[in-house]
């Protein structure tokens, strides 16, 4: 909506008057060939203040109204990886031009800021659910027992492509919502890399060549295991942990293990 004209003082002055004198914001506004909207709002300032001319402001205006605001807050809570250049075109649209640095400042304003979207794994509630369940299952075990666990898994790297960084607007508390992350599996190009962990320290890396079964996986065990148990000083009764991926549960691999 575009902004609307002022009056001038001495317009704003035979409002107040006519009003006094007994006369209707219609009839005003008839009178002196303004909407009857402005009339009433002049009307408004002098029954409260007894004063028709504006306050003195503490500063230039906002160039968004706070209606354009709390629409363009709505769009990007809904959808937070809107853009810049989206939210200037709506505005645009509904009758307000800004640049693109008044709706960065205005997201500011109100507490949103431009961050890089979390990447998480893509799961299943089935999924959440066994994360959780171990999670719980495991909340009050002491620090000590961690200690002694060597962790492993398989992930993707891709230097080039498509894993360029994706932006969303947020809060800062709000970074693990589901609307702010992207979901990211292990397949689909780029590198696929086997690696293990533990609180003493990184193991060994290994590349993957090719389709991962399960015979690869037990050669890759094999391989880097217990060379990297043994390079972290682990010594005994140490657990390796891995999921549920069906070529770490296969009967073969139980077997080997």
């Amino acid at each position: 909506m575009a902004k609307t004209r002022e009056l001038c003082r001495d317009i704003r002055g035979k409002i107040a008057d006519l009003h006094k004198a007994g006369m209707g914001y219609r009839t005003i506004g008839k009178q002196l060939g303004e909407k009857a909207t402005n009339v009433g709002a002049i009307i408004r300032k002098w029954k409260k203040s007894k004063m028709t001319v504006n306050h003195p402001r503490s500063g230039a205006p906002y160039k968004i109204s706070p209606r354009r605001a709390s629409m363009i807050m709505r769009k990007v809570r809904d959808q937070p990886r809107t853009t810049r250049e989206d939210l200037v075109n709506d505005l645009k649209r509904a009758g307000t031009t800004v640049s693109k640095k008044t709706i960065n400042n205005t997201l500011r304003r109100h507490g949103l800021k431009s961050c890089s979207a979390r990447k998480v794994p893509l799961l299943k509630p089935a999924h959440v659910q066994a994360c959780l369940k171990f999670a719980n299952d495991h909340l009050d075990d002491p620090e000590e027992e961690w200690e002694k666990v060597m962790w492993s898994d398989e992930t993707k790297i891709e230097i080039f492509g498509l894993n360029s960084t994706r932006r969303v607007w947020r809060e800062k508390k709000d970074e693990s919502n589901p609307k702010n992350t992207i979901p990211t599996v292990k397949h689909g190009g780029g590198n696929i890399l086997w690696g293990c962990f533990s609180a003493k320290g990184t193991g060994q890396l290994h590349r993957i060549e090719g389709r991962m079964d399960g015979a690869m996986y037990r050669e890759i065990l094999a391989n880097n295991l217990l060379p990297s148990v043994r390079a972290l000083k682990m010594g005994r009764g140490w657990v390796f942990q891995h999921d549920n991926d069906p070529k770490h549960t296969a009967r073969a691999t139980k077997e080997w293990l």
